[in-house]
């Protein structure tokens, strides 16, 4: 059957997710086509990124390294652009068919909402775009008719677990890793280094996704969106930590019937599958061999030690603005952790902090999540320099 180019755009494409996602396309040159690509920082990986996919466009967000750029692309026909705003100038191109978000943190809910208005699918590879405006999202996406199709593991191993079901769905369970601390105790923990928590066992990720495994954070933010992907209750969420990541996470039907999506540890896949949705592509990705894994073990998540997971739970239960208090202090603790102006542990006292202290708004707009974020994140640095 035969399939029309796919033009896309990828919102951070220096990053772990958008690197991996240039490896598709570059792999599948028939099926897509780069049409945008963006970068917070990187510029020289910008630039080669751009000599050879050759897109419509491109946005370096620092505009202190716009110049540069700009040199190096001018004998391309390549349009450069610099900062924030134009990210959302981008996604509207005509022609781009998909936008594929893999900036980090809340900057991804603006352009992805640009994209949906200018009614291009999102592959969605920022949760917090999600976590903080889930349900101005899912009501902009019904309202524009565009497909959302999640990049994470776990939620692409839901969406493929749901494929041509039409049951309800009575429990997911969302797999963690358990990071690289999982089993240590609080006395370890207090004097965990940044150094540690960024060895993550399974997985090659970006230094803020890396931190959040260690914390668990990654899951609670993972457990909020799939709220919003999936139409779920909190009843109907839980954790459950499998150290081999081979199994990506498991749907559980209204008959007790359960299904799970399994393979090794490899993002490309469900880049692919949301990129090339509803078919899927064949690759040369690694294989799973059940012999080289003759045990998978499961256990409980300890949200007393990782008190994140929990904070997690308790934003998406009390709703409103509150998981977006949760989000903007974890991306300051995170960033201060990196910076070593904070203990691993006191991640967690900042952010239940933040979720006591920020003005709670029941049912937020859109300039209340914005005005949510900017006095969270002001409030939680003055948290930082206390300490």
């Amino acid at each position: 059957m035969h399939q029309s180019v796919k033009n896309i755009a990828i919102l951070g494409s220096t990053g772990s997710i958008g690197t991996q996602a240039l490896d598709v396309i570059e792999a599948n040159p028939t099926l897509f086509c780069v049409q945008v690509l963006t970068a917070q920082t990187n510029v020289d990986l910008l630039i080669a990124q751009s000599l050879k996919f050759n897109p419509r466009a491109v946005v370096i967000c620092d505009e202190s390294k716009y110049q540069q750029l700009k040199d190096a692309l001018k004998h391309t026909e390549i349009e450069v652009k610099a900062g924030e705003e134009a990210l959302c100038e981008v996604v509207v191109l005509p022609g781009v068919t998909m936008v594929l978000t893999a900036l980090v943190g809340f900057a991804g809910l603006k352009p992805t909402m640009a994209a949906i208005k200018a009614g291009k699918h999102i592959a969605l590879a920022n949760k917090e775009t999600l976590v903080v405006a889930g349900e101005l999202i899912n009501a902009l996406a019904k309202q524009y008719q565009v497909d959302i199709l999640p990049v994470d593991s776990e939620h692409s191993a839901i969406f493929q677990c749901l494929v041509g079901e039409k049951s309800p769905i009575e429990k997911i369970y969302l797999t963690a890793s358990g990071g690289p601390f999982r089993g240590e105790s609080i006395e370890f923990l207090s004097t965990a280094t940044k150094d540690q928590a960024l060895k993550h066992p399974n997985w090659v990720m970006g230094a803020k996704i890396t931190i959040d495994s260690a914390t668990l954070m990654n899951k609670g933010l993972e457990v909020i969106e799939a709220k919003w992907l999936f139409d779920l209750t909190t009843e109907q969420i839980d954790v459950i930590v499998h150290p081999q990541s081979i199994v990506h996470s498991i749907v559980q039907f209204q008959d007790g019937s359960m299904k799970a999506q399994m393979g090794v540890p490899d993002m490309k896949l469900p880049i692919q599958y949301a990129m090339a949705y509803p078919n899927r592509v064949k690759n040369d990705f690694k294989r799973f061999n059940f012999l080289d894994h003759p045990t998978l073990t499961f256990e409980p998540a300890n949200t007393k030690i990782f008190r994140n997971l929990a904070l997690a739970f308790e934003a998406l239960q009390k709703a409103g603005n509150m998981p977006c208090i949760i989000n903007a202090a974890n991306e300051v603790v995170v960033a201060e952790f990196l910076k070593d102006e904070i203990g691993f542990l006191q991640m967690s006292e900042v952010i239940e902090t933040c979720m006591a202290k920020v003005a709670y708004i029941k049912e937020p707009t859109l300039a209340d999540y914005f005005e949510t974020d900017k006095q969270t994140r002001i409030f939680a640095k003055h948290l930082v320099k206390s300490i």
